[in-house]
């Protein structure tokens, strides 16, 4: 099954880009984004912006003072992020570069991301409304930008690896799925932790009733998984594989595996999806109500 693997593109020196707006779960976006450039051995790049609002640059709706005071409110929360950031990768040859604009942060991200390795942000920045689980940019840029996003949520570990806790993957069988299989193999082997593949047989849900002959068609699902992994796991010989066949909802399946991991890793959209889908269902559920860190891989 060797040929189920998809080849990783030729990262070169790309970044790491992490953005960061001042707030409490930004910092902890940096925190883990410097960890995994460590982990990686990668620059990694911090931005800010400070433009106000679509359609209005600052640099002709503020005068001079106001220019200057932005400037240096950002150039503080850059200098926190720097700090937090030289705390969770103590590595000194790690490159780290901070970054002040006044052009609005999702088109820029979105611009950066396609000479990228991963784009890490948090759930929800310091303009988001506090109901809201999901802010803005997140948004926008698990469904359009160019390389892997990592999307922190408050609850998550700082310190990729430093826990021991699984990674978890989402494997539903389809051509969608394999660079976040792929990826998820990556992230497990630099951790030296449990990968746990996670495939949910039924895609509806009713009452949790029994499933009639359940065990045989486990069996059978079991068979078709291992399968699926099996040229990952040749090439990633180090990375101890869990396979989980649920009879649940992909949703639920991996929430529930989720609550224990210190990674979650979906494709941009799964067997359900078409090409040129932005996210699909299961990946948007995921992002809204999981814990720990979930990041998410489209197709190359």
């Amino acid at each position: 099954m060797a040929d189920n693997v998809v080849p990783a593109p030729d990262a070169g020196n790309l970044p790491i880009v992490a953005a960061v707006d001042g707030s409490e779960i930004s910092y902890q976006a940096v925190a883990w984004a410097a960890a995994e450039a460590e982990l990686r051995g990668c620059p990694l790049r911090i931005i800010t912006s400070y433009a106000i609002t679509v359609g209005q640059d600052p640099r002709t709706v503020y005068g001079a003072a106001e220019m200057a005071g932005l400037r240096r409110d950002g150039e503080r929360v850059l200098s926190e992020a720097l700090r937090i950031a030289r705390h969770a990768a103590p590595d000194e040859s790690l490159e780290i570069t901070t970054e002040l604009t006044f052009d609005l942060i999702t088109p820029t991200l979105l611009g950066l991301s396609k000479q990228a390795r991963m784009l890490v942000v948090g759930n929800r920045g310091r303009g988001a409304i506090r109901r809201a689980v999901l802010g803005s940019v997140s948004t926008a840029l698990t469904r359009h930008a160019h390389c892997p996003v990592a999307v922190i949520h408050g609850l998550s570990e700082s310190e990729p690896g430093s826990s021991g806790k699984p990674v978890v993957v989402g494997v539903d069988g389809s051509e969608n799925s394999l660079p976040a299989v792929e990826m998820a193999f990556e992230e497990a082997a630099r951790r030296k932790v449990t990968l746990i593949a996670v495939h949910a047989w039924s895609d509806t849900t009713g009452y949790d009733l029994p499933v009639v002959g359940w065990d045989g068609i486990r069996e059978t699902e079991d068979v078709l998984l291992a399968e699926s992994l099996a040229g990952f796991g040749e090439r990633y010989p180090e990375v101890r594989v869990e396979r989980v066949v649920a009879c649940d909802t992909p949703v639920r399946a991996l929430l529930e595996h989720a609550d224990g991991a210190q990674l979650l890793v979906v494709g941009s959209h799964g067997r359900s999806g078409f090409s040129g889908m932005l996210l699909g269902s299961v990946s948007t559920a995921l992002l809204h109500l999981s814990t720990c860190p979930v990041l998410v891989v489209r197709e190359p």
